[in-house]
Protein backbone atom coordinates (compact mmCIF):
# COMPACT_ATOMS: atom_id res chain seq x y z
CA UNK A 1 0.00 0.00 0.00
CA UNK A 2 1.63 3.43 -0.93
CA UNK A 3 -1.31 5.73 0.84
CA UNK A 4 -3.62 5.46 3.03
CA UNK A 5 -6.04 8.90 3.61
CA UNK A 6 -9.53 8.70 5.37
CA UNK A 7 -11.59 7.31 2.00
CA UNK A 8 -8.51 6.54 0.10
CA UNK A 9 -6.16 4.41 -0.52
CA UNK A 10 -3.31 3.34 -3.12
CA UNK A 11 -1.55 0.30 -4.16
CA UNK A 12 0.95 -1.12 -5.86
CA UNK A 13 -0.59 -4.53 -6.99
CA UNK A 14 1.45 -7.65 -8.13
CA UNK A 15 -1.02 -11.00 -8.97
CA UNK A 16 -0.14 -14.51 -10.31
CA UNK A 17 -4.04 -15.78 -12.13
CA UNK A 18 -5.50 -18.50 -14.70
CA UNK A 19 -8.16 -18.90 -16.82
CA UNK A 20 -7.73 -22.56 -17.12
CA UNK A 21 -5.15 -24.98 -15.47
CA UNK A 22 -2.94 -24.23 -18.35
CA UNK A 23 -3.11 -20.34 -19.36
CA UNK A 24 -1.42 -18.43 -16.87
CA UNK A 25 -0.87 -14.59 -16.15
CA UNK A 26 1.31 -12.32 -14.43
CA UNK A 27 -0.56 -8.48 -13.14
CA UNK A 28 1.50 -5.80 -12.23
CA UNK A 29 0.08 -1.92 -11.84
CA UNK A 30 -1.33 0.42 -9.71
CA UNK A 31 -5.00 0.79 -8.50
CA UNK A 32 -6.63 3.86 -6.14
CA UNK A 33 -9.85 3.27 -3.99
CA UNK A 34 -12.35 6.15 -2.83
CA UNK A 35 -15.06 4.30 -0.47
CA UNK A 36 -18.35 6.20 0.26
CA UNK A 37 -20.21 6.51 3.57
CA UNK A 38 -20.88 3.07 4.00
CA UNK A 39 -17.51 1.44 2.62
CA UNK A 40 -18.34 0.35 -0.40
CA UNK A 41 -16.34 1.26 -3.50
CA UNK A 42 -17.14 4.63 -4.94
CA UNK A 43 -15.01 5.17 -7.84
CA UNK A 44 -11.63 2.45 -8.90
CA UNK A 45 -8.82 4.04 -10.63
CA UNK A 46 -6.43 1.59 -12.31
CA UNK A 47 -3.64 0.73 -14.47
CA UNK A 48 -2.80 -2.98 -14.49
CA UNK A 49 -0.39 -4.48 -16.95
CA UNK A 50 -1.57 -8.18 -17.96
CA UNK A 51 1.12 -10.72 -19.16
CA UNK A 52 1.22 -14.10 -20.16
CA UNK A 53 3.84 -16.73 -17.93
CA UNK A 54 4.40 -20.59 -18.25
CA UNK A 55 2.94 -21.96 -14.71
CA UNK A 56 6.79 -22.17 -13.78
CA UNK A 57 7.10 -18.54 -13.62
CA UNK A 58 5.00 -18.20 -10.75
CA UNK A 59 6.28 -16.80 -7.51
CA UNK A 60 2.83 -16.78 -5.36
CA UNK A 61 2.14 -20.49 -4.32
CA UNK A 62 -0.39 -20.50 -1.33
CA UNK A 63 -4.08 -21.33 -0.66
CA UNK A 64 -6.57 -18.72 -1.38
CA UNK A 65 -6.52 -16.19 1.40
CA UNK A 66 -3.80 -13.69 3.00
CA UNK A 67 -0.07 -13.86 1.94
CA UNK A 68 1.76 -15.73 4.45
CA UNK A 69 3.87 -13.58 6.93
CA UNK A 70 6.97 -15.66 5.99
CA UNK A 71 6.27 -15.01 1.90
CA UNK A 72 8.73 -12.34 0.38
CA UNK A 73 6.59 -9.24 -0.25
CA UNK A 74 6.97 -7.34 -3.45
CA UNK A 75 9.80 -5.21 -2.65
CA UNK A 76 12.08 -8.81 -2.15
CA UNK A 77 10.63 -10.34 -4.88
CA UNK A 78 11.53 -7.22 -7.08
CA UNK A 79 8.17 -6.83 -8.46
Amino acid sequence: MWALRMNCIAARIALKWHEDPISWFSSYGNANWEFDQNGLVKRRIASIYDLPINEGDRKYYWPLGRRPDDHPGLSVLVL
